[in-house]
């Protein structure tokens, strides 16, 4: 971590950079994802039932019409429709009962009825569903009350996926609905995008790990928890953690183990321009860097290289720098990685209130997010917006974009909203 975590990084220009720097938001996104989608993981089959959450690899298509063949949508009475009367009741013969997965059903016939419940096969004859709230039964006799649709209440064969349909595309996320319909093709294994192999290293001479007393000027490191667990939670096998001191031998020597066990590092302080940020430096010698600084706050000295065919995504120290800069340039290079096709929807919303901003970067505040009657979004930013003040992200649902331009944005200002990842992802 920087000699003083709560320090922003100065906004004056970079002397004689040997690499780029300095880049918009939208600029080192899009470097890394195309970075990304270079070197994509490897495929790997597995069980459906171990696939929430995973990315397809391949297109899907139904291999068959599902349903596969008509069948009723409700509890009531197989009927043909020309056999009722428009405006009075009709009395029905009752020919028998289907059961869902039971026997075939005897054929419907003129002036008779079959007992049918969901998902039992459409008795031969038949072309509508009485429900069964819509009859009154005398011994073997129906009455079927005025007004049945015809074709009411019939799922057709087909009516789903028809043999051939492309049901699921290459880079979808497997969601319970999804796998759920990979099931119903008969499905048991699937292949998807292998999880990419990742090393968390947090540095920083005053981290101590959770459980243990905290020396004079020492922090617990909340950092390998938050940033571990948007990792995981973005489909990321985290291999390792490892806590380092600020000490570039013993930093250059983690860099070469973790590029040899994983596609990605991700390291959290040492980033920045003070006396104890080795990483930049290190990096250049060892490996590649593709970009250090990005015009954001939090988050100014983000940086992204390579150490061979390995991701290095050194993230600045403090808390909520760590995780704004995940979501917003870390998170999209993992699903390239991943072949994921499927971006999340762009979300907007209106500033509750005035902003006053008097720099030139992308700012990510942490904010609370209301619908109004009129299904309008409005975004209320937290009061505590400190880089390392965990508070503020923990309570917040978004992080609100502003643009880099500094100005007044008034309230009401539409503002595009990210929001923070849940329990449930």
């Amino acid at each position: 971590m920087p000699t003083n975590p709560d320090r922003e990084p100065s906004d004056r220009a970079d002397p004689a950079p040997k690499f780029p720097t300095r880049l918009s938001l939208d600029d080192a996104r899009t470097r890394i994802v195309e970075l990304a989608a270079a070197r994509p993981t490897s495929l790997e089959s597995i069980a459906i039932e171990c696939s929430l959450g995973r990315v397809l690899a391949q297109d899907v298509r139904a291999p068959f019409d599902v349903p596969g063949f008509a069948n009723s949508a409700m509890d009531g009475y197989a009927v043909r429709h020309a056999d009722l009367d428009a405006s009075e009741s009709t009395r029905l013969h009752l020919l028998g009962v289907t059961l869902a997965g039971g026997q075939a059903a005897p054929a419907a016939v003129a002036g008779g009825c079959v007992r049918i419940t969901t998902g039992a096969r459409l008795p031969e004859g038949a072309d509508t569903i009485v429900i069964k709230e819509d009859t009154t039964v005398d011994g073997n006799w129906i009455h079927v009350a005025a007004g049945a649709r015809a074709g009411a209440n019939v799922r057709a064969a087909g009516e789903d996926y028809r043999a051939g349909d492309l049901a699921l595309s290459r880079g979808a996320t497997l969601t319970p609905a999804r796998i759920g319909a990979l099931a119903s093709f008969g499905m048991r294994e699937i292949a998807v995008a292998r999880k990419p192999r990742a090393v968390l290293l947090t540095t920083g001479d005053e981290l101590v790990a959770p459980g243990q007393p905290l020396g004079a000027g020492q922090i617990h490191d909340s950092n390998r928890y938050s940033l571990g667990g948007l990792l995981e939670q973005a489909g990321v096998d985290l291999v390792r953690h490892e806590r380092l001191r600020d000490e570039p031998d013993s930093l250059r020597a983690a860099l070469a183990r973790a590029s040899g066990d994983a596609e990605m590092i991700m390291t959290s302080g040492g980033v920045s321009a003070g006396e104890a940020d080795y990483l930049p430096g290190l990096l250049a010698q060892i490996g590649e860097v593709h970009f250090w600084k990005v015009r954001i706050k939090p988050g100014l000295p983000f940086l992204c290289g390579s150490i061979g065919r390995t991701f290095v995504f050194a993230l600045p120290g403090n808390p909520v720098s760590g995780i704004a800069t995940f979501l917003a340039l870390v998170k999209p290079g993992i699903d390239a990685m991943i072949g994921r096709g499927e971006s999340p929807p762009r979300l907007r919303a209106r500033l509750a209130w005035a902003i006053h901003k008097h720099h030139d970067r992308t700012e990510l505040l942490r904010a609370t997010i209301e619908c109004d009657a009129s299904g309008v979004l409005h975004a209320t930013p937290l009061p505590k917006q400190g880089s390392g003040m965990l508070a503020g992200v923990a309570d917040a649902s978004v992080l609100v974009r502003i643009p880099e331009a500094a100005g007044v944005y008034g309230e009401g200002f539409v503002v595009e909203i990210l929001p923070l990842p849940t329990a449930l992802g």
